[in-house]
């Protein structure tokens, strides 16, 4: 196994989780967040004690909760196993219950159940007594579900196989759960840690239907741990947030990483009182009172989604929009802090999903008919202003401008925030919350209103519908990029031919990009389907890796992005983007809530042809006095692969479209230009471009270093200083490397 591949250790062949109670505390003086976790389990059809490490498996992995024959959402959906990674970093052998430490042997004969997890210091782990649990006693537990040698097995089955109609009932049973007490007079639940995994144990347990179905895990995070980031915000103040690290969650949470691993969550995070906690909840949460400095915020959700796709931001974040911006308790008189009770009427009884059971927008006629779902906006003191202006107003047209081509929208609310100086990215979309970086409130609108159309679009493709391998990124990130220039022309209210003329330049510009990574990128980092006919084969546990996942370059491609963008819209050229957008629409309707695979042969040379030869034509239509955004990328673009340009030009160019107040897109090739040519007035720019654009300037580093001018090393290096302790962790290794 490479060393840039990442293990995926969960045995969820053997056992899923199905739902996950967390009960959090953020430290920010000691910068740890802790408590605990509980996991509600169900065993899997493949009921061995243990895979082998090298046997590769495509029996589906059946849950045992209702799900509609039309799918099986629970196939395996990771690439290809390989040895796992051995232990880099000295093992933790404990005893639930202050049990001694014991050896932990493989050669063990009791079944383990493994998460995913690393850079968490796990101080217990307990096998929970739901019986004491007065509501779920009530319940009935029929024969299905009976169990008579494990009456804690039997109850909790019940709760998981609850139908989607009794969701809140299932939650606050789940809760009550939760809080129950361990065991009494049982064997303790023994586990084991090494740098990838949590291992548990039950002495004398063999099998994954005898193991314990409520497990509760009390851990801590660590300030190493790359699932959140410590920082400080645009003002100083301290924050943390999941900035979608490679590693996914599992420094934040004992977890199956999986995508096969769907499961619904609940969360009470207790932060100070002037912390804002958000996160990726269905609900919109208003906090409560906690201990004496804390209050605390409680969310859910409702749609089973990878654990991966859990996302949480606590900081001194302000509200857009609102004269008095401060949280207050028990706030009742926001006009969405419930949502709306949609019910289902005699039509939406024909409307028929083929996912597993779980309460679904798409099954109801008023949230079928909702253009604009409630939605929110926060952002550091210093930017709300600029939220205010520039990404509140442009939302609801982008909210609209999605449903319109793609039908009802998959989550029932949307929190968008501007996260950190230091976020590697423009844009992160998870479950009811969008990241985005400050970069797109500069210049005009058109560089925030299609990254917010971007990351729209991934509630549909990359959320609602997953990828069932995650080598397969460019289901996502291809789908939406296209539906960002589909949604954003919307918003415009671009005629037909203008709409046109714009998908042309972006598609020239795309093109440039694509063929500049190609030609400077690692060839195995540009294959679409790394795993290749063994894509979406795990072991016979369930255990993978991901390839490249830790490639430090990886994340900074756009090779995915790109490669899959042309592929839809040579497909649109040969039917014709009225009937394309048509096809998107039944194709979201059939598949979402599910997990695909592409099982598309890509041929981007063939698609590159398709419009490659008309691109020039097709630019001098667009090239006018007054230059939109991307048509003064494409200039700056042609004119830096000119040998030369004369100080003079530079100059005319600086002036004649006010380059300093140009989009981040803008700004990235006028100091390109500057560096190229050695323009000193302008290197003022290139430091306040990578000080405050950090999610696109660090191939920037490398055009200011392979000059080989001191001065231009000098600026590196002294930008690197400055913003060292805030930036992103793999675009600081990566600038380091091309700069040390």
């Amino acid at each position: 196994m490479s060393p840039y591949d990442l293990p995926l250790r969960a045995n969820t062949n053997h056992m899923l989780v199905r739902h996950y109670v967390l009960d959090l505390t953020v430290h920010f003086q000691r910068k740890v967040i802790g408590g605990s976790i509980v996991l509600f389990l169900e065993p899997g059809v493949v009921s061995s004690k243990q895979g082998e490490a090298g046997s590769i498996s495509n029996t589906p992995v059946q849950n045992l909760s209702q799900v509609s024959s039309k799918h099986d959402v629970s196939s395996p959906i990771t690439p290809e196993p390989n040895k796992v990674r051995p232990p880099e970093e000295p093992s933790h052998l404990c005893g639930g219950n202050d049990v001694s430490s014991v050896l932990w042997g493989d050669e063990s004969e009791d079944f383990t159940l493994v998460l995913d997890c690393c850079d968490l210091t796990v101080s217990k782990v307990e096998e929970l007594d739901v019986t004491t649990v007065d509501d779920l006693k009530k319940l009935d537990v029929d024969q299905q579900h009976a169990n008579t040698d494990h009456p804690s097995s039997s109850l909790v089955q019940r709760v998981v196989s609850m139908p989607s109609v009794c969701w809140r009932l299932q939650h606050e049973l789940y809760v009550q759960c939760s809080r129950s007490p361990t065991v009494h007079n049982a064997q303790p639940l023994r586990f084991h840690t090494d740098q990838w995994s949590l291992q548990i144990r039950k002495e004398g347990v063999c099998a994954p239907h005898d193991f314990p179905r409520a497990v509760r895990i009390c851990y801590e995070t660590k300030l190493t741990g790359g699932s959140v980031r410590w920082t400080k915000d645009q003002d100083g103040r301290c924050c943390v947030y999941t900035m979608g690290s490679p590693i996914n969650n599992r420094a934040l949470f004992p977890c199956q990483e999986p995508p096969v691993a769907m499961s619904t969550w609940q969360a009470r995070v207790r932060a100070p009182c002037d912390y804002t906690v958000l996160m990726s909840g269905k609900n919109q949460a208003f906090p409560k009172p906690a201990e004496t400095g804390f209050l605390q915020w409680e969310y859910y959700v409702t749609m089973p989604m990878p654990a991966s796709t859990f996302t949480i931001a606590v900081g001194q974040w302000l509200e857009a929009g609102v004269k008095h911006p401060n949280f207050e308790v028990e706030k009742t008189d926001k006009p969405y802090d419930k949502e709306p009770s949609f019910s289902l009427d005699n039509d939406d009884q024909q409307y028929v999903c083929s996912h597993m059971d779980y309460p679904c927008r798409f099954m109801v006629s008023a949230a079928r008919a909702q253009a604009v779902i409630p939605h929110r906006v926060f952002a550091p003191p210093c930017h709300l202003q600029k939220a205010n202006d520039m990404v509140l107003p442009l939302l609801p047209l982008c909210l609209t401008a999605a449903h319109s081509v793609l039908g009802v929208h998959p989550f029932s609310r949307l929190d968008v925030l501007i996260v950190p100086s230091g976020f590697s990215s423009l844009g992160m979309a998870s479950p009811h919350i969008v990241f985005l970086s400050q970069s797109v409130l500069t210049g005009e609108r058109n560089l925030c209103g299609a990254r917010l159309c971007h990351e729209i679009a991934h509630s549909w493709f990359g959320l609602a519908i997953g990828a069932r391998d995650w080598t397969e990124e460019w289901i996502s990130e291809g789908f939406a990029t296209y539906l960002e220039d589909v949604f954003w022309s919307h918003v415009q209210k671009l005629g037909c031919r203008e709409a046109e003329e714009q998908r042309w330049l972006k598609a020239l510009l795309r093109w440039r990009r694509l063929s500049d990574e190609l030609q400077n990128s690692e060839e195995e980092l540009q294959v679409l389907r790394p795993n290749k006919k063994n894509t979406g084969e795990v072991s016979e546990s369930g255990a993978s890796v991901v390839k490249h996942a830790l490639n430090p370059e990886k994340p900074f491609m756009q090779v995915h992005y790109l490669k899959g963008y042309f592929l839809l819209k040579f497909l649109a050229d040969q039917v014709g983007e009225e009937k394309f957008l048509d096809f998107f629409k039944v194709f979201v309707g059939k598949f979402h809530g599910q997990l695909i695979l592409s099982q598309v042969s890509l041929s981007c040379t063939r698609a590159l042809c398709s419009f490659s030869q008309n691109a020039n034509v097709a630019f001098g239509r667009h090239l006018r006095i007054l230059l939109s955004p991307e048509q003064l990328v494409l200039l700056l673009e042609f004119l830096l692969e000119e040998p030369m340009l004369s100080l003079s030009t530079l100059r005319l160019l600086e002036t004649t479209y006010n380059l300093q107040a140009q989009d981040a897109e803008v700004k990235h090739r006028w100091c390109e230009l500057a560096v190229k040519h050695k323009h000193t007035a302008a290197y003022r720019d290139v430091e306040q471009f990578l000080i405050h654009d950090q999610a696109m300037g660090v191939y920037l580093y490398g055009e200011l270093m392979v000059q080989e001018d001191a001065r231009q090393q000098a600026l590196a290096r002294r930008c690197l200083s400055i913003i060292k302790d805030d930036m992103d962790q793999s675009a600081c290794s990566v600038v380091e490397e091309m700069i040390l």
